[in-house]
Parts: C-alpha cells; structure tokens; sequence
C-alpha cells in the first residue's frame, strides 16, 4: 500500500493525494481555491449575525456598516493565518493535517447573549473570545491526560452528529438560504439542482487528478448560471452591487486592523468567559471528530495524540487571534473535512494555497466581495454531498467498534438525547439558565458528545468491550 504521508521531494501533481510534497502551481492554485470557495460564504455568514446584532458596550448603538466589512475582511485573515498554522505548525501548536480553519457556528447562541447585553456589548464578547481561545488552547495542549475518555465509539457518534448538524445547513444553503424572502423559490431549486448535476457529471467524466476539481467546476457552473438569469432580470440570484459598496466604503486594498486600534477595547468580563468557556469544549469534541474523520478518511490510520493536542490548540490559539482582529471564534471546517474524504486530496501545500488566496481575499476587499456574492443555492448544490460524505466516515468508523449491548445503548441514547433534543417543539431547558438551552437545543453535537462521554464512562465495562 501507498504511504501517503511520505516526504517526496519531486514537484507531481500526483501529489496532491499525498500529505507532503510539492504540487505544480497549476494544480495546487485551483485545488486550493475549491477549498475556499466551499466554505466561504460559511465563514462570513456568523460574522454577519452577530456583528449586526450587537451593541456597542453602555450604549444602545449597533456597529457601523464599515465597521462590519472591516470585520468580514479580518474573519479571512483569520482563518487563512488558523489555516497556515494548522497547516504548519508552530512548536506544538498544529496538527500537519489537511484542515482548513473557520469561523463556527457553534458559538452564535452564547455569542448572541454576550453582545447583546449593553453592559457587555461587543467588546465584552471580544474579550470572552479571547480568553475562551487561550482555555481551549491549554485543553489542547494537555489532551494526552483526558484522550483516553474519548473512546472510539464518543469519536464516531460525535462525527456522525457532525454529519447529520450539517444536512440541513446545505439543504438551507440550496433553498436560497435560512430566513430568506424567497427561500423554496424554483429559481433556486434549479440553480441548486444544475450545480449538483456539474458536480456528479464532472465527478466521471473528468480524467486523472481533474475529477476532483468537481466541486469547483460545479461552483463555476452554477455561477455562471445564476449570472445570466440575474442578469437576464429572471431571478435576482446574484447581488454584484456589494463589489461597488466595498470600494467605496473601505477602497481597493486594506490591511486588516487589530480590535485595538477601532476603538473598541475588549473588556473582560469573568461572567461572559464561563458563558463561551463551555462552547469551546463542545468546539473542542466537534474539532476531534472532525481531525479524527480526517485521518480514519482520507489517511486510512487512527488519530495521533501530537495531532490532536496541535489541533486543539490551533482551534483556541487561533480563535484567540481571531477575537485580536475584532472577530469571532475559529474551528476545523466540517465542510472541509467532506471535500478532503470525498476527494482524497489531502497535500498541505496544495491547501495552503487555499489559505494565502483567503489571505489574499482580505487584502482586497472587493476579491472577497466578489467569493461573497457565490448564491446560496449554488452553495447548497455543492455541499449536500460533502456533507453526506462526513455521516458516511462516522458510519465506518462506528463500524469498527464492537457492537455489544454497552455500544448499543451508548449510541442509542446519545442520538435520541442529543438529536432529539434539537426537534422538540419548545425549550427542553426553559427550567435552566438560558446558556444551556443555546448550547444544546440547536446544537446536536454538544447533545451527542455529552451523553456518549458521560456513557462511556460509566456503563459498566463487558469483557469483550475493550475496544469501545
């Protein structure tokens, strides 16, 4: 069998299927982009709900429109530098998988509460964030004592939870979008279903390393599709006036500005840090099955504990940077992971191609205006399968458990707790503290974790369940 972590020393675009090693520019530049593109409008979009919905601490003032762009534009050069370090990694501090860094959707109930609260505001989030990333970055470092309570069977019902949070975020995405005025319209159902088809047709009849540019070309297709339709006046799929809006707001280029220098100075609140401290465990357990879906998908090998403490640590460090920039909390992408099992394109220099055109994005307003305008429901065509293809790794994972009663019942009541927990009609937690019903109503992963680790833990151990 292929060692797919070897160090090759040759430039081959055969190396995109192999950690190390250098790729062609022609190849790792698109390869890279796909990654991008796939988890672009992702990353803006819990910016945007937060940013708009907070308030400036002591006042009842939200934030400037320029103030948010700003804020757009450092959520890329976040990510990119996560990404990098990721990547690459400085002393312990990264995990050298092919995992793309991005702003999580985990933490927007608690972030919501946090700035939201006048004597807070966005600058008592900011400082929750910052000190939340430091909290989950020792977490990390220290994952040697606590990893053997995350058993195999916590591992694969937290992937598989991971999976089944993302299927409505893509079907969402192919509807035009969650709360949009014109969600379900045929516009975008066409649109969404044209770009599936790209995806699938390109997937077979592409030679070579080309068939997984797939999801690229898809996006391309689906693009162009809904360009001429708006452009057509038949459907307003495509909105090109933000390009005009941004170079007139902030110009062609600008560096990124840290918080300090807006003039908000985050404010550290103890309160608001137990708030978000919770969050990034839970943060933390999604960012181990997705590095674990990784490897079991794309490595064929089991999770190393100087991976997963690098990961970890990436995910608070970074997240630590991110709240420096004014921005909100990084985690492992889960749609990245999908793209790098589903493709097997796994090369570090290939994705880090990804993370200086994210970078790059930043430095240039109106480049990552032009990726925001990508249509939801092109989005969605695109990321349905990926999706699919993270459930589809929890799946084998869990297969290679031992299926006995203490698997069974660990599986069964963390999937009806946490899963369910996110389909009743009302607030399960409406007795507790409003931060525990915003971290596991919508939330199944947190759910899903909770209940296997605490399972684990203490069902009473069968004599054949020492793999479980």
């Amino acid at each position: 069998m292929e060692n797919k972590e070897a160090n090759v020393k040759t430039v081959s675009s055969e190396n995109i299927y192999r950690l190390n090693g250098r790729v062609p520019l022609s190849k790792a530049i698109p390869f890279g982009l796909q990654h991008v593109l796939a988890m672009f409008v992702s990353n803006l979009a819990p910016v945007l709900i937060v940013c708009s919905a907070a308030l400036v601490r002591g006042t009842e003032n939200h934030l400037t429109a320029v103030e948010i762009t700003r804020l757009l534009q450092c959520a890329m050069f976040a990510a990119g530098i996560g990404t990098c370090m990721q990547l690459y990694p400085i002393w312990k501090i990264g995990s050298k998988l092919p995992i793309v860094m991005g702003v999580s959707f985990t933490f927007l109930g608690s972030l919501l509460i946090i700035c939201t609260n006048p004597e807070l505001g966005y600058e008592g989030m900011i400082g929750a964030v910052i000190l939340g990333g430091i909290f989950e970055g020792l977490v990390g470092l220290s994952a040697r004592y606590w990893k053997r309570f995350l058993t195999p069977v916590v591992s694969s019902c937290v992937v598989i939870a991971i999976g089944l949070s993302l299927l409505p975020v893509g079907m969402n995405s192919w509807g035009g979008g969650s709360g949009s005025a014109d969600f379900g319209s045929w516009y975008h159902l066409v649109v969404g279903l044209f770009t599936l088809l790209v995806c699938l047709v390109s997937r077979y009849l592409l030679k070579g390393v080309y068939k997984n540019l797939n999801i690229l070309v898809g996006l391309i297709a689906g693009y162009i599709l809904a360009g001429i339709l708006t452009l057509a006046n038949v459907a307003p799929l495509v909105d090109f006036s933000g390009i005009g809006k941004t170079v007139g707001e902030i110009g062609f280029f600008s560096l990124p500005r840290p918080v300090f220098f807006t003039g908000h100075m985050p404010v550290f609140d103890l309160g608001a840090f137990f708030t978000i401290a919770i969050v990034f465990l839970v943060s933390a357990a999604e960012t181990t099955g997705a590095t674990t879906a990784v490897c079991k998908g794309a490595l064929d090998r089991d999770l190393k504990i100087e991976e997963l403490q690098g990961s970890l640590a990436v995910d608070g460090f970074s997240s630590t940077i991110s709240g420096c920039f004014g921005c909100l909390p990084l985690t492992s992408f889960s749609q990245n992971v999908g793209l790098v099992t589903m493709t097997g394109v796994i090369n570090r220099f290939t994705i880090l191609m990804g993370a200086l055109i994210m970078i790059l994005a930043s430095l240039f307003p109106p480049l990552g205006a032009f990726f925001n305008s990508l249509p939801q429901s092109v989005l969605g065509g695109c990321t349905v399968m990926m999706f699919g293809s993270i459930l589809y790794e929890g799946v084998k994972m869990l297969k290679d458990c031992k299926f006995n009663d203490r698997t069974m019942i660990i599986v069964s009541l963390s999937f009806c707790v946490g899963v369910g927990l996110t389909q009743t009609d009302g607030n399960f937690f409406s007795a507790f503290p409003s931060a525990v019903g915003d971290i596991f109503n919508g939330n199944a992963v947190a759910g899903v974790f909770v209940v296997a680790l605490l399972l684990s833990l203490f069902l009473p151990k069968s004599k054949d369940s020492d793999e479980d």
